[in-house]
Protein backbone atom coordinates (compact mmCIF):
# COMPACT_ATOMS: atom_id res chain seq x y z
CA UNK A 1 0.00 0.00 0.00
CA UNK A 2 1.56 3.31 -1.08
CA UNK A 3 1.52 6.49 0.97
CA UNK A 4 -1.35 8.02 -1.02
CA UNK A 5 -3.55 4.95 -0.54
CA UNK A 6 -2.72 4.88 3.18
CA UNK A 7 -3.60 8.57 3.47
CA UNK A 8 -6.91 7.98 1.70
CA UNK A 9 -7.69 5.06 4.03
CA UNK A 10 -6.89 7.15 7.10
CA UNK A 11 -9.06 9.96 5.77
CA UNK A 12 -12.00 7.60 5.25
CA UNK A 13 -11.60 6.15 8.75
CA UNK A 14 -11.57 9.65 10.28
CA UNK A 15 -14.55 10.71 8.18
CA UNK A 16 -16.41 7.58 9.26
CA UNK A 17 -15.57 8.32 12.88
CA UNK A 18 -17.05 11.79 12.60
CA UNK A 19 -20.15 10.48 10.84
CA UNK A 20 -20.60 7.74 13.43
CA UNK A 21 -20.46 10.26 16.27
CA UNK A 22 -23.04 12.54 14.69
CA UNK A 23 -25.14 9.55 13.72
CA UNK A 24 -25.28 8.42 17.33
CA UNK A 25 -25.84 11.96 18.55
CA UNK A 26 -28.90 12.55 16.37
CA UNK A 27 -30.21 8.99 16.14
CA UNK A 28 -29.45 8.66 12.40
CA UNK A 29 -26.98 6.71 10.31
CA UNK A 30 -24.78 9.61 9.23
CA UNK A 31 -25.73 9.37 5.57
CA UNK A 32 -27.10 12.90 5.49
CA UNK A 33 -23.48 14.07 5.81
CA UNK A 34 -21.79 11.19 3.99
CA UNK A 35 -23.73 11.54 0.73
CA UNK A 36 -22.76 15.18 0.03
CA UNK A 37 -19.15 14.45 1.02
CA UNK A 38 -18.92 11.42 -1.28
CA UNK A 39 -20.66 13.26 -4.12
CA UNK A 40 -18.82 16.57 -3.85
CA UNK A 41 -15.40 15.73 -2.37
CA UNK A 42 -14.88 12.32 -4.02
CA UNK A 43 -16.72 13.05 -7.28
CA UNK A 44 -19.20 10.16 -7.00
CA UNK A 45 -22.42 10.33 -8.98
CA UNK A 46 -25.40 10.70 -6.69
CA UNK A 47 -26.81 7.16 -6.78
CA UNK A 48 -23.36 5.63 -6.13
CA UNK A 49 -22.81 8.04 -3.23
CA UNK A 50 -26.16 7.03 -1.76
CA UNK A 51 -25.43 3.32 -2.09
CA UNK A 52 -21.93 3.65 -0.64
CA UNK A 53 -23.23 5.67 2.29
CA UNK A 54 -25.69 2.84 3.01
CA UNK A 55 -22.75 0.43 3.31
CA UNK A 56 -21.47 2.70 6.08
CA UNK A 57 -24.86 3.35 7.66
CA UNK A 58 -26.11 -0.20 8.16
CA UNK A 59 -23.48 -1.27 10.75
CA UNK A 60 -23.76 2.08 12.54
CA UNK A 61 -27.55 1.83 12.64
CA UNK A 62 -27.44 -1.71 14.01
CA UNK A 63 -25.15 -0.67 16.86
CA UNK A 64 -27.09 2.55 17.43
CA UNK A 65 -30.42 0.71 17.58
CA UNK A 66 -28.99 -1.80 20.07
CA UNK A 67 -27.58 0.96 22.28
CA UNK A 68 -30.80 3.00 22.21
CA UNK A 69 -32.79 -0.12 23.07
CA UNK A 70 -30.66 -0.58 26.17
CA UNK A 71 -31.12 3.06 27.25
CA UNK A 72 -34.68 3.69 25.98
CA UNK A 73 -36.50 0.53 24.82
CA UNK A 74 -39.05 1.12 22.05
CA UNK A 75 -42.55 -0.43 22.31
CA UNK A 76 -42.32 -3.78 20.51
CA UNK A 77 -45.58 -3.65 18.55
CA UNK A 78 -45.00 -0.07 17.38
CA UNK A 79 -41.44 -0.91 16.34
CA UNK A 80 -42.62 -3.86 14.22
CA UNK A 81 -45.31 -1.76 12.52
CA UNK A 82 -42.79 0.90 11.59
CA UNK A 83 -40.15 -1.60 10.49
CA UNK A 84 -42.44 -3.61 8.20
CA UNK A 85 -44.11 -0.64 6.49
CA UNK A 86 -40.78 1.17 6.04
CA UNK A 87 -38.95 -1.88 4.65
CA UNK A 88 -41.61 -2.62 2.03
CA UNK A 89 -41.79 1.01 0.91
CA UNK A 90 -38.00 1.27 0.77
CA UNK A 91 -37.75 -1.77 -1.50
CA UNK A 92 -40.34 -0.44 -3.91
CA UNK A 93 -38.96 3.12 -4.10
CA UNK A 94 -35.26 2.13 -4.19
CA UNK A 95 -35.85 0.04 -7.32
CA UNK A 96 -37.07 3.23 -9.02
CA UNK A 97 -34.36 5.50 -7.60
CA UNK A 98 -31.40 3.46 -8.88
CA UNK A 99 -32.47 4.17 -12.47
CA UNK A 100 -33.03 7.90 -12.13
CA UNK A 101 -30.80 10.66 -13.45
CA UNK A 102 -27.96 11.63 -11.07
CA UNK A 103 -28.65 15.37 -11.40
CA UNK A 104 -32.31 14.82 -10.58
CA UNK A 105 -31.41 12.81 -7.47
CA UNK A 106 -28.95 15.48 -6.31
CA UNK A 107 -31.50 18.26 -6.79
CA UNK A 108 -34.18 16.25 -5.02
CA UNK A 109 -31.83 15.57 -2.14
CA UNK A 110 -30.89 19.24 -1.85
CA UNK A 111 -34.53 20.36 -1.86
CA UNK A 112 -35.33 17.74 0.76
CA UNK A 113 -32.53 19.01 3.02
CA UNK A 114 -33.60 22.63 2.50
CA UNK A 115 -37.19 22.05 3.60
CA UNK A 116 -36.07 19.85 6.48
CA UNK A 117 -33.67 22.52 7.79
CA UNK A 118 -36.28 25.28 7.54
CA UNK A 119 -38.78 23.07 9.35
CA UNK A 120 -36.34 22.39 12.19
CA UNK A 121 -35.40 26.08 12.49
CA UNK A 122 -39.01 27.21 12.71
CA UNK A 123 -39.75 28.25 16.31
CA UNK A 124 -42.27 26.17 18.21
CA UNK A 125 -44.58 27.76 20.77
CA UNK A 126 -46.95 26.03 23.11
CA UNK A 127 -49.04 27.99 25.60
CA UNK A 128 -47.95 27.63 29.18
CA UNK A 129 -49.93 25.01 31.02
CA UNK A 130 -51.35 23.44 27.87
CA UNK A 131 -51.58 19.66 27.95
CA UNK A 132 -49.05 17.64 25.95
CA UNK A 133 -50.15 16.13 22.64
CA UNK A 134 -52.15 12.91 22.78
CA UNK A 135 -50.30 9.62 22.70
CA UNK A 136 -49.73 7.72 19.46
CA UNK A 137 -52.58 5.94 17.72
CA UNK A 138 -51.08 2.69 16.45
CA UNK A 139 -53.34 2.75 13.39
CA UNK A 140 -51.33 5.66 11.97
CA UNK A 141 -47.84 4.32 12.73
CA UNK A 142 -47.53 2.42 9.41
CA UNK A 143 -48.05 5.77 7.63
CA UNK A 144 -44.93 7.10 9.38
CA UNK A 145 -43.08 4.00 8.17
CA UNK A 146 -44.25 4.58 4.59
CA UNK A 147 -43.05 8.19 4.63
CA UNK A 148 -39.71 7.26 6.17
CA UNK A 149 -39.25 4.30 3.84
CA UNK A 150 -39.94 6.48 0.80
CA UNK A 151 -37.19 8.88 1.87
CA UNK A 152 -34.77 6.00 2.46
CA UNK A 153 -35.51 4.39 -0.89
CA UNK A 154 -35.42 7.56 -2.96
CA UNK A 155 -32.61 9.43 -1.19
CA UNK A 156 -30.72 6.66 0.63
CA UNK A 157 -31.14 8.73 3.79
CA UNK A 158 -33.67 10.80 5.70
CA UNK A 159 -36.02 8.18 7.15
CA UNK A 160 -35.08 8.95 10.73
CA UNK A 161 -35.02 12.69 10.13
CA UNK A 162 -38.62 12.54 8.93
CA UNK A 163 -39.89 9.94 11.39
CA UNK A 164 -38.52 11.50 14.57
CA UNK A 165 -40.30 14.89 14.20
CA UNK A 166 -43.53 13.09 13.29
CA UNK A 167 -43.31 10.90 16.35
CA UNK A 168 -42.53 13.80 18.69
CA UNK A 169 -44.86 16.48 17.31
CA UNK A 170 -47.83 14.45 16.10
CA UNK A 171 -47.69 11.48 18.47
CA UNK A 172 -46.41 13.35 21.54
CA UNK A 173 -43.46 11.04 22.25
CA UNK A 174 -40.38 12.16 24.13
CA UNK A 175 -37.30 12.73 21.97
CA UNK A 176 -35.37 9.69 23.18
CA UNK A 177 -38.37 7.38 22.71
CA UNK A 178 -38.97 8.81 19.24
CA UNK A 179 -35.32 8.29 18.26
CA UNK A 180 -35.44 4.71 19.53
CA UNK A 181 -38.57 4.02 17.42
CA UNK A 182 -37.02 5.88 14.50
CA UNK A 183 -34.02 3.57 14.57
CA UNK A 184 -36.38 0.59 14.57
CA UNK A 185 -37.79 2.04 11.33
CA UNK A 186 -34.51 3.11 9.75
CA UNK A 187 -32.36 0.04 10.43
CA UNK A 188 -34.31 -2.60 8.46
CA UNK A 189 -35.18 -0.16 5.67
CA UNK A 190 -31.47 0.73 5.34
CA UNK A 191 -30.65 -2.96 4.97
CA UNK A 192 -33.28 -3.29 2.22
CA UNK A 193 -32.01 -0.15 0.48
CA UNK A 194 -28.39 -1.39 0.66
CA UNK A 195 -29.31 -4.72 -0.93
CA UNK A 196 -31.25 -2.96 -3.69
CA UNK A 197 -28.49 -0.46 -4.46
CA UNK A 198 -25.90 -3.25 -4.34
CA UNK A 199 -27.82 -5.35 -6.88
CA UNK A 200 -27.86 -2.31 -9.16
CA UNK A 201 -24.06 -1.93 -8.83
CA UNK A 202 -24.35 1.36 -6.95
CA UNK A 203 -22.17 0.53 -3.91
CA UNK A 204 -18.40 1.08 -3.57
CA UNK A 205 -17.42 -1.33 -0.79
CA UNK A 206 -13.78 -0.20 -0.79
CA UNK A 207 -14.95 3.17 0.55
CA UNK A 208 -18.01 2.06 2.47
CA UNK A 209 -16.12 -0.44 4.66
CA UNK A 210 -13.52 2.02 6.07
CA UNK A 211 -16.31 4.53 6.70
CA UNK A 212 -18.26 1.88 8.62
CA UNK A 213 -15.24 0.84 10.70
CA UNK A 214 -14.55 4.44 11.67
CA UNK A 215 -18.20 5.03 12.50
CA UNK A 216 -18.47 1.97 14.72
CA UNK A 217 -15.66 3.33 16.89
CA UNK A 218 -17.56 6.51 17.77
CA UNK A 219 -21.31 5.85 17.52
CA UNK A 220 -21.57 4.86 21.20
CA UNK A 221 -19.90 8.11 22.26
CA UNK A 222 -22.41 10.07 20.19
CA UNK A 223 -25.33 8.28 21.85
CA UNK A 224 -23.92 9.08 25.27
CA UNK A 225 -23.68 12.78 24.37
CA UNK A 226 -27.24 12.72 23.03
CA UNK A 227 -28.49 12.12 26.58
CA UNK A 228 -26.45 15.03 27.98
CA UNK A 229 -26.72 17.96 25.55
CA UNK A 230 -29.67 20.40 25.54
CA UNK A 231 -32.10 19.20 22.89
CA UNK A 232 -32.95 22.65 21.50
CA UNK A 233 -29.33 23.68 20.95
CA UNK A 234 -28.43 20.35 19.39
CA UNK A 235 -31.37 20.54 16.98
CA UNK A 236 -30.55 24.11 15.95
CA UNK A 237 -26.88 23.28 15.23
CA UNK A 238 -27.88 20.28 13.15
CA UNK A 239 -30.47 22.30 11.23
CA UNK A 240 -27.90 24.94 10.26
CA UNK A 241 -25.48 22.23 9.14
CA UNK A 242 -27.98 20.61 6.79
CA UNK A 243 -29.13 24.02 5.57
CA UNK A 244 -25.58 24.82 4.45
CA UNK A 245 -25.29 21.38 2.84
CA UNK A 246 -28.56 21.90 0.96
CA UNK A 247 -27.42 25.30 -0.26
CA UNK A 248 -24.16 23.89 -1.58
CA UNK A 249 -25.87 20.99 -3.36
CA UNK A 250 -28.37 23.30 -5.07
CA UNK A 251 -25.85 26.03 -5.99
CA UNK A 252 -22.92 23.79 -6.99
CA UNK A 253 -24.03 23.41 -10.66
CA UNK A 254 -23.85 27.22 -11.04
CA UNK A 255 -20.12 27.24 -10.18
CA UNK A 256 -18.92 23.73 -11.06
CA UNK A 257 -20.61 22.31 -14.18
Amino acid sequence: MNVLALTDLLGLLLLGAGLGFFGGLFGIGGGIIAIPVLALAFGMEQALAQGTSLAMMVPILLVGWWRYQRRQPAPGRSAWQLALSASLTTWLVARLATGLDAALLRTGFGVFLLFLALHLLRPRHRPTGSPPPAGPDSRWLPAVGVIGGACMGFLGVGAGLVATPLLTRLFGLRQTVAQSLSLALVTPSAVVALLTYSQAGRVDGSMGLPLAIGGLCTVSAGISWAHRLPERQMQAAFAWMILLTAGWLLLKPLFIP
